[in-house]
Formats: structure tokens, C-alpha cells, sequence
């Protein structure tokens, strides 16, 4: 048997036993050990490999950037920036055809600014935006199904932690991922609102529980307006930090370790200043960013013991040299790697599926000429399309445990998200078609 085979045949076993419920770190050291063992014969060269990998995997002051930018977003979470932003832009919007729609997906692009994490996105909007669309006359199904294709925009927009990721694995620079991501996060979040705006004038009853009184009700709140002072004291807040973190990384002014460790001290002023953050709060908080930091750092030493593997199986080049010999071309690739990242989205988790493909198909894609980062965001796109596809949807199933109402199921909640799902899909042909939405700033 040849290396080339028994590398294929061991992601197939990594797949297999990640579907089994094996923790993807632990499935990733298992295969990785075994396949050096098997295809060099040398069980000791196997545990030096694993030895220098544990040293030096995440020996790097880059790293640092996870559990500062982690920190800065549960520190914003619990400091309800997000009821605040949302009611801004509530105001703002309340006029407008499906306003409250329309204002949870601006809501979370502004708060995915300054958080990066999807699922606390999910879960805040969750509770803030969806009782707030059905009182006004949103249908339940619709107003979760909103706050869970809106949640993925904390992927794409700086600072996201699977660009980090990506990043990392990629060996490309996190500052200009977080930059390439821009002109991509603004795309989606414009067709978001564009679809919102279209499916309420086209498909009224999909949206509105009775569209006729709604509308009424839309144009003829008895409502108080929120005065101007009293919305710029809740916008204040979440501007100074966009500001601070992204204003300072994009201008070289600091590193993206840098602009994490400002970010985390900017947000523990903003959760202090308005007493959000007692003892008990900041222990958990502090507790939380140790636990997903150290997941996320073992993930990184798995997934690079994994990708020394795949080098030693000669995996990257046996199937570059095929998709060269197919005749795909680099679009061709890209295209074929989207509809696979598609497909794995449904069953993987976005973390597993970078993990895995990732170490074999970038060097690929840079073999065929591709921009890295232009791969980068056309494969956080395609990740970001299975947070909402079933089985898996990891963010309507958030949503969901998180709304806790029995008379919205989650095959709703994935109807709901299926015109989401449509514009995320547009988004990511045109982002493969066009790479200057990616490079125009880098």
C-alpha cells in the first residue's frame, strides 16, 4: 500500500470518528500518530514528532491574539452593548419596510465588530430581537430564523476568530485576513437587507403573523421617541471600541496581539463603567475565555501535528498534481473546494472542517496560483453556510435552546434561514468570480 493511499484512507477514518462523537482534537493527534507511525515504521520518530509539536506549536506571540480577542467578546456580552446597539438601531429603522429585521442584521454587523464569535452573537440577538419582532407582529419562525442567518456575519467581520484560524493554519497574516474580510462582511450584510426588504414586499405572510394590521402598526406606533443624547450614549460605547481595536489595526498603528489586548481592556472599562461585571461575572468570564482559549490553542497543535503528517504522506502535491492533470484550473478548484466545505458543513462543525481541509487544500490552492486569502474568505464563506444547514446548523439550534418556546420547532427556525442561506451563497460566487473584494484593501 502505498503512502498516498494510506493517507486518504486515514482522513477518511478522521471523518468516521469525528462523526462518532470523538473529540476532533483528540481524533486529530490519534490519526496523525498513527499515520507517521505507519508510513515511516518508526514509532519513535512518531512521539518526537508529537514532542516538537506540543513545544513549538503555539510558541508564537501571535497566539496571544485568541484568548485577548475571546475576552474582549465575552466582556462585551455581558455588558449588554448588544440590547443597546439593537435599540438604536430599532429607532432608527422602525419606519422602514421589516425595520426590526433589517435592524438585527445592523445590530449584528456592529456587534460582530467587536465580538467575532457567531454563537454569542446567536445568543444575545436571540434574546433581545426576537421577543421584540413578535410583539411587533413578526412571525416567531421568521424573527428566530433572522437572528440565526445575521449571527454568521461574526465569522466574517474583524475581528473573527475563524479568520484567526485560518491565519494561523494558512501561515498568512491575521491583519490582513481581518482586512480582506471587509468588503466580503459588508456584501452580505447589504443582502441580507436586501433580501429582508424583498421577501417583506413579495411574501408578506412568510414574514408577518397579519401583514395588514402590522404594517399599521409599523407607520402608527404609539411610541416615545428615543432622543438623540440618550442614542448616542448607547452607541458610544460599542464606536469607541470598533475604533479603538480595528481603527488601530488597520491604520499599522498596532499588531493584531496588540489591537487584542487594547480591545480586552477597552471592553473591561465599558462592562465596568456601566456596573455590568461583578465578582461573580468576571470569574465566569475569565473562566470562559480560559476554556475556549485552550480548546481553540489544542485544536492549533492537533491540526498542525496533522498537517506534518499529511506532508510526510506527500497528500498536498499527489493532489495538486491531480486537479492539475483534470484540467479544473484554479476557479475550477476553488469552486469544487467550496461545493466540499458545503457538503462537510452539514455534518462538521466550522472549527473541524478548517481543521481538516485546510492544511491539504491551501497548499494547493498556492501551488495553483491562488491568493491565500482570497481562498481564506471564500472558505470561512462556505463554512459559515453550515452553521445553517441541517443536520448540524450549530447557530439555528443555538437559537433555538436559546429562545426555549415550544411552539417554534427548529425545522422552522431552518426554513426561516433558507432566503439567508440563498444570499450567503450568492455572496460566495461573487467573492470567487471577483478576488478584488478581497485584495482591494491589502
Amino acid at each position: 500500500m502505498t503512502t498516498l493511499t494510506i493517507g486518504f484512507l486515514l482522513i477518511a477514518v478522521l471523518i468516521a470518528l469525528v462523526l462518532l462523537g470523538m473529540q476532533i482534537a483528540y481524533a486529530l493527534f490519534s490519526i496523525a500518530f498513527v499515520g507517521i507511525w505507519i508510513i515511516r515504521d518508526n514509532i519513535g520518530l512518531a512521539f518526537r514528532m508529537l514532542e516538537l509539536t506540543a513545544y513549538s506549536g503555539i510558541a508564537d506571540y501571535l497566539f496571544a491574539t485568541i484568548p485577548l480577542f475571546v475576552l474582549m467578546g465575552l466582556l462585551v456580552s455581558v455588558s449588554n452593548v448588544g440590547r443597546d446597539t439593537f435599540a438604536v438601531a430599532e429607532e432608527l429603522l422602525r419606519r422602514m419596510i421589516c425595520g426590526l429585521g433589517v435592524a438585527t442584521v445592523a445590530a449584528n454587523t456592529i456587534f460582530a465588530a467587536v465580538t467575532g464569535v457567531s454563537i454569542a452573537s446567536a445568543a444575545v440577538f436571540t434574546r433581545v430581537a426576537v421577543p421584540e419582532m413578535t410583539r411587533h407582529g413578526y412571525r416567531p419562525a421568521f424573527s428566530a430564523g433572522t437572528v440565526a442567518g445575521s449571527s454568521v456575519l461574526g465569522m466574517l467581520i474583524p475581528p473573527s476568530l475563524l479568520l484567526i484560524i485560518y491565519g494561523v493554519l494558512a501561515e498568512v497574516s491575521i491583519g490582513g485576513m481581518f482586512i480582506a474580510g471587509i468588503i466580503p462582511g459588508l456584501m452580505l450584510a447589504g443582502g441580507f437587507v436586501a433580501m429582508l426588504v424583498g421577501v417583506t414586499m413579495l411574501a408578506p405572510r412568510f414574514v408577518l403573523t397579519d401583514p395588514d394590521s402590522t404594517r399599521a402598526r409599523r407607520l402608527d406606533r404609539d411610541v416615545t421617541p428615543m432622543p438623540l443624547g440618550e442614542m448616542i450614549r448607547k452607541l458610544i460605547p460599542i464606536i469607541l471600541l470598533v475604533i479603538l481595536v480595528l481603527g488601530g489595526l488597520y491604520s499599522g498603528f498596532f499588531t493584531p496581539t496588540e489591537a487584542g489586548g487594547v480591545g480586552a481592556f477597552g471592553a473591561l472599562l465599558v462592562a465596568l463603567s456601566r456596573r455590568s461585571l461583578d465578582r461573580h461575572k468576571l470569574w465566569q468570564v475569565m473562566k470562559q475565555t480560559g476554556v475556549i482559549s485552550v480548546s481553540i490553542l489544542l485544536l492549533l497543535i492537533a491540526a498542525s501535528f496533522y498537517s506534518r503528517m499529511l506532508a510526510i504522506a506527500g497528500l498536498p502535491n499527489a493532489i495538486a498534481g491531480l486537479v492539475s492533470d483534470s484540467g479544473f484550473g484554479p476557479l475550477g478548484f476553488i469552486f469544487f473546494y467550496a461545493a466540499i466545505i458545503l457538503l462537510m458543513g452539514m455534518i462538521l462543525d466550522s472549527t473541524s472542517i478548517l481543521l481538516i481541509m485546510v492544511p491539504i487544500a491551501a497548499p494547493i490552492a498556492q501551488g495553483l496560483g491562488v491568493d491565500l486569502m482570497h481562498f481564506g474568505i471564500v472558505t470561512v464563506l462556505a463554512v459559515e453556510i453550515g452553521l445553517l444547514t441541517p443536520p448540524f446548523g450549530i447557530s439555528v439550534f443555538t437559537v433555538h435552546n436559546t429562545l426555549n418556546d415550544p411552539n417554534v420547532s427548529v425545522e422552522q427556525i431552518f426554513a426561516a434561514t433558507l432566503p439567508f442561506i440563498a444570499v450567503m451563497m450568492l455572496v460566495l460566487i461573487l467573492v470567487a468570480l471577483l478576488p478584488v473584494t478581497v485584495t482591494l484593501f491589502l
